[in-house]
């Protein structure tokens, strides 16, 4: 598609040419239905479709290890540094990938950061064989912290397509079409091991290596560059301003955080606690990522539909008793129970996930509307809103997924101390009993002090303004 299909024949000849759209006004009823609509869902689909590609090669490791029998050596604690290690450093990578957008354009970003998911799958398919050193082994999963990137350069990216609106949906489909990565790579995984045994590791970077290049391919073809996030970079020291940014990274440590640290985690817990063969491990880990992903654009139309605090208020003190349900389970060994209540922790934090993700639109478009009724320029207002809106978007994403690198560590702390992911559970509650906190007291509390009547700044409380 060329520029011009996203401007009318009354304006000018485009300043870009190739694939970048230099207007674009989401907010405008006429523009959005005549093209706006049509150009944000080709771009929503294939952003998925490589962010899933990149969650898959993110969180290869958790289905790798499950490859990795006696003869390489490794103990539990060996094995979950080895998928700590990605996450971390996927979530770090989240901060310049999401200024990567402002710099290069949404579609030139996604066509570099696919690429790069080459070099992990290539290098775990040299070096993965019984005999490996473990410092090796370290140093190819680290790489594979490339994937955990694409989330933050692709959510950036997508938000500022749509209109306010649609963005809980838009971003709700945008992140579990990329989450759902996470369960087809063990699904994947699954059957390899079903068909062919644990020695056959390189099947499974044979299927993705072939993958990566389509994503390449498709995100050059289908998508666009928007002129109006191009050098925008100021927005992220704007951003980091905002006191509602360090309250929703803390938020989103709990939601996000947790979803992929146990997708890292799952097989190896089983494993560890209840000494199941990687068959019998791959066959359930999948579900919970696969479930949490499914979920998560439901947590976005639920708050697009009641509000995003109530729900993720909620979905914290359901996360603490899925939380003490596994403790319990852990205590009496009732694998049963035990992977219900992992499973249930998987589907809340999927719904989490989209909550928490669009309190952060609503926050500044909220901010917005006061600065509207103040006198200030609707137009003006509502684009900082979105250039806020990006940046705290991607800067909450590297924080929150930091999580998952916290919660390996306490699994791999946990069994080495005491042979049991019991003491690490514990903490995890704790954690989630303070976010349900921290939600009360900044959103929920201040809402109750408005009065029931004024409607409108009950929205404004709500949201955190």
């Amino acid at each position: 598609m060329s520029t011009t299909e996203a401007t009318t024949p009354a304006e000018p000849a485009p300043a870009h040419r190739g694939r970048w759209i230099d207007h674009w006004e989401p907010e405008d009823p006429d523009f959005w239905a005549k093209t706006g609509k049509r150009v944000a869902a080709r771009n929503l689909f294939f952003s998925i479709f490589a962010e899933h590609i990149g969650f898959s090669i993110w969180v290869m490791w958790s289905v790798l290890v499950l490859f990795m029998g006696p003869k390489y050596g490794l103990s539990p604690a060996d094995k979950f540094l080895l998928v700590a290690l990605p996450n971390l450093v996927g979530s770090l990578l989240r901060v310049p990938y999401t200024f990567a957008v402002a710099i290069f354009g949404g579609r030139n970003w996604t066509i570099v950061s696919a690429g790069m998911l080459l070099v992990p799958s290539i290098a775990a398919a040299i070096v993965l064989q019984p005999g490996v050193s473990f410092t090796t082994l370290l140093v190819v999963a680290t790489l594979a912290g490339v994937g955990g990137g694409n989330f933050a350069s692709s959510m950036t990216n997508i938000n500022t397509y749509y209109p306010e609106r649609l963005k809980g949906v838009a971003l709700g489909l945008n992140a579990g079409g990329g989450n759902i990565g996470v369960a087809v790579v063990q699904l994947v995984g699954l059957l390899i091991i079903a068909l062919a045994g644990t020695s056959a590791p390189r099947l499974l970077l044979g299927i993705y290596i072939p993958l990566v290049v389509v994503a390449v391919a498709c995100a050059a073809l289908f998508m666009n560059n928007l002129s109006s996030v191009r050098n925008d970079t100021g927005a992220a020291k704007d951003a980091l301003k905002e006191r509602q940014l360090w309250i929703m990274s803390f938020l989103y440590i709990g939601t996000f955080g947790s979803f992929i640290g146990y997708s890292f985690a799952f097989g190896l817990v089983l494993q560890s606690q209840f000494h199941r063969t990687p068959l019998q491990a791959a066959a359930v880990t999948f579900i919970g990522p696969l479930l949490g992903s499914l979920i998560r654009p439901v947590g976005g139309w639920l708050s697009d539909r009641i509000n995003g605090s109530i729900v993720t208020f909620w979905n914290f003190i359901a996360m603490a008793g899925a939380s003490v349900l596994i403790i319990i389970a852990a205590g009496i060994k009732s694998l049963p129970m035990f992977t219900i209540g992992f499973i249930a922790l998987f589907v809340l934090t999927g719904i989490g996930n989209g909550s928490t993700y669009k309190m952060i639109p609503s926050i500044f478009r909220a901010k917005a509307d006061i600065a509207i009724a103040a006198g200030e320029d609707r137009a003006a207002a509502l684009a900082s809103a979105r250039r806020i809106t990006g940046a705290t978007i991607g800067i909450v994403a590297a924080v929150g997924a930091l999580g998952g690198f916290f919660i390996n560590l306490a699994f791999r702390q946990s069994f080495q101390a005491t042979g049991s992911g019991v003491v690490a559970f514990y903490s995890f509650l704790a954690f989630y009993a303070a976010c349900a906190a921290v939600t009360y007291v900044v959103y929920l509390r201040r809402a109750e002090e408005v009065s029931a009547s004024d409607s409108s700044s009950r929205r404004l409380v709500l949201e955190g303004v």
